[in-house]
């Protein structure tokens, strides 16, 4: 590959970027700007190009939404409803707190589609009561963590809104794609809580009578039925997904502030500060992403990139294996936003020329990126939970090697078995790819 003076400048800084722990939007806008200094060009057009995304891409409008909707959720102390709906309903089992966890976890994805929020908002109740039961701390950060990375596979999802808007895939399609893969990861995640909770001797949590199971799944209905609705409203056609993002963030309002009666004006007030830092942080980095790509496209890296990988393969499935090493590797070490949006672009055209499937390539990245928040020694999900719970970094790392190999065994199955993403687009949607 042939890289030009500019490019390798850019490449240089783009690394800097993690060296020197910048933020990443403006250590991403930093890299670019240098770029077009070295190259004297003006970045006028690519400028007015990504203003007119960000103004005509109806899409990408969800973005904040769903944003507001997850810190609504957070705020509003859901969690503690959904929390004592899972504990009644898999509480009685052998290592109860464990399937807990994990369940917990599958429900609140379906409200807010962030792993983030899932374990700083589920996350110290779960680690928390489950030190109380006599759970090891590592056990208890790692599945947390494990289990939170259900959250933006299983619909709503913020990745696959901003995928959508990168690769053109539907975001209906998109969203359905991700119930059975998000499904089966839960399942996996509960198979090995049940085989390390005998091999350990963990507890039983509860064994609610039908009476408090039933208090309980009143309680809980309200926040249970926000995915729910959302689902329905897409995949009837009643809204889009933009509109349903709208839905979601009135709906959990409402939830939270006549239902559960538990958000305040202060409350809301914080939920509106980290709904504009999280929209800010993510716009200028889908900022960024279009600068990016148009040094991408000018260099012809995808081109070379094309051609050094058919080089010696010609194969879709050796390119989804390749793929899943490159992203794999790069989650070690790269926060999996930055992997999104600057390397998806770059492969969505060799994707494009194998004839593999958009929504279940997308589903592909999107889940392995996701393994790579909980991938030591800079998965995000690791310093979460270990901060919120006080357990030394080393003990979470060494507890979460199982429930990785978990999830790389269903990243197998989704990728090489591609009807498991896109059986229920295809039969509820008619998609036909």
């Amino acid at each position: 590959m042939h890289f030009s003076t500019a490019l390798i400048v850019f490449l240089i800084l783009f690394v800097l970027m993690f060296v020197l722990k910048m933020p990443i939007p403006m250590g991403m806008m930093t890299a670019c700007v240098f770029y077009f200094i070295v190259t004297g060009d003006n970045p006028k057009m690519v400028a007015q190009q990504t203003l007119k995304t960000f103004y005509t891409n109806y899409t990408i409008i969800a973005v904040p939404l769903f944003i507001f909707a997850a810190n609504i959720m957070n705020s509003g102390k859901v969690t503690d409803r959904v929390f004592g709906f899972a504990m009644g309903f898999v509480g009685r089992f052998k290592g109860g707190l464990g399937h807990v966890n994990v369940l917990a976890s599958l429900i609140f994805s379906g409200m807010t589609g962030s792993a983030i929020a899932d374990a700083s908002g589920l996350g110290k109740m779960e680690i928390d009561a489950m030190r109380k039961e006599g759970y090891d701390d590592g056990f208890s950060c790692a599945i947390t963590a494990a289990s939170a990375t259900i959250g933006p596979i299983f619909p709503p999802s913020i990745p696959m809104v901003i995928y959508s808007m990168l690769s053109g895939a539907s975001v209906g399609a998109l969203f359905m794609g991700g119930m059975v893969p998000a499904v089966l990861l839960a399942i996996a995640l509960m198979v090995y809580v049940a085989l390390t909770a005998h091999k350990r001797n963990y507890p039983v949590s509860a064994r609610y009578g039908a009476k408090e199971f039933l208090q309980y799944t009143v309680t809980a209905i309200p926040a249970i039925l926000t995915p729910v609705i959302l689902l329905v409203g897409i995949y009837t056609g009643v809204m889009t997904p933009t509109e349903a993002g709208a839905v979601a963030g009135l709906y959990a309002l409402i939830v939270a502030v006549f239902g559960y009666r538990v958000l305040k004006w202060d409350g809301f007030k914080q939920v509106l500060i980290d709904t504009v830092k999280g929209t800010g942080t993510t716009s200028i980095m889908i900022g960024a992403a279009q600068t990016i790509s148009y040094i991408v496209a000018k260099e012809h890296v995808a081109e070379a990139v094309a051609k050094f990988i058919t080089s010696f393969t010609d194969n879709k499935y050796v390119f989804l294996l390749i793929v899943n090493i490159a992203i794999l590797i790069l989650g070690m070490f790269i926060d999996t936003s930055v992997i999104q949006v600057v390397f998806v672009p770059i492969l969505l055209p060799i994707a494009k020329s194998f004839g593999i499937d958009l929504v279940h390539f997308g589903l592909v990245v999107i889940f392995n990126m996701m393994i790579g928040l909980s991938t030591p020694p800079f998965g995000m999900l690791l310093f979460i939970t270990s901060g919120v719970s006080g357990t030394p970094l080393k003990d979470v790392i060494k507890e979460i090697m199982w429930p990785l190999l978990t999830m790389l065994i269903v990243l197998v199955v989704i990728t090489y078995i591609p009807e498991v993403v896109l059986f229920l687009p295809r039969a509820l949607m008619g998609y036909a790819g």
